[in-house]
Formats: C-alpha cells, structure tokens, sequence
C-alpha cells in the first residue's frame, strides 16, 4: 500500500516579517518565480527564507536578490546548488512597467514580502514601499501597542 503523504496546513513556504517594519507597505503584487528542481522540493520542505530580500530590475525583467534556498542532503550532486543565487520574477508588462516606473522615483524600493503555494506553482508576493524613517517605526510600535491595550480593556468589560 502506498504511503499517503501529510497535507500541508498552511500555503505559506517563508515569509518577511521585516518588511513591514522596515516600510510603508504601498501595493501588492503577485510573481511567479522561475526556480529549479532543487529549489522546489527544499521549498516543500520549508528550508526558504525571505530575510533581507528585494527586487532589482535588469534589461526589463525583474530579478529576486537575498532570498535563501537550502538544498536538501539529499540533493543530487550533480547540480550546483546555490543558496543564495538570483531567481527571476514573472510578472506580465504592465505590472512590470508600474514597479519600474515607481523604482526610479525616491525613496521607493520593491521587497519581498511572502512566498507561498499557489496549486503547484511558487508564488512570490512583492510589494511597492516607501523606507520608514526611525521615529515611523516608534509611532507604528506605539499603535500596535495601543490596539492591544484596547483590546485587552474591551474583553475586560465584556466579562
């Protein structure tokens, strides 16, 4: 009898929690990312990470830089596996041209923000963001701390 294999709770392979920390989230987009075998079945095994990740644009394509692949052991040894190498994005023109256009003005920049599973294919999430300033990231710090604050005082008069 064959073995059936244990279905996956969640579609989301690696993702960038950095990201919003560090910018003003702007606008989402979805990729698809060009990988090889390798890539794939260590991204089943959720070996992928999006730490430090983001976008540049080269001869009208978009490339993925910084994003972390670790090949299986068992990873045959006739490839050369390399973690951290560049992956091309696939985006159709138009969304291509809105990011470049957006890129050239100042203070914008395109990260990765989320790897998942969409059906079989590796999907990639890029965002638009604007870089935040030090004091941004306190006062996003202070209302994240005040909407828990808020939360905690309506259960407690609720009860």
């Amino acid at each position: 009898m064959a073995k059936k294999k244990k279905a996956q709770t969640s579609n989301t392979i690696a993702l960038n929690k950095k990201a919003r920390h560090d910018y003003f989230i702007e606008e989402k987009f979805e990729a698809g990312v060009e990988m090889q075998g390798w890539e794939v079945k260590s991204c089943r095994e959720g070996k992928a990470q999006l730490t430090d990740s983001y976008v540049i644009f080269k001869n009208g394509e978009a490339w993925l830089l910084g994003a972390n692949i670790q090949p299986l052991p068992s990873a045959s040894t006739h490839f050369v596996t390399e973690p951290d190498r560049t992956r091309r994005l696939l985006l159709t023109k138009r969304e291509l041209a809105k990011l470049i256009v957006a890129v050239e003005q100042k203070g914008h920049t395109v990260v990765a923000t989320a790897m998942y599973w969409k059906g079989h294919l590796v999907k990639c999430e890029v965002c638009l963001a604007k870089g935040k300033a030090s004091h941004d990231k306190r006062e996003t710090e202070r209302q994240r701390d005040w909407n828990r604050e808020k939360q905690r005082l309506m259960r407690a008069t609720h009860r």
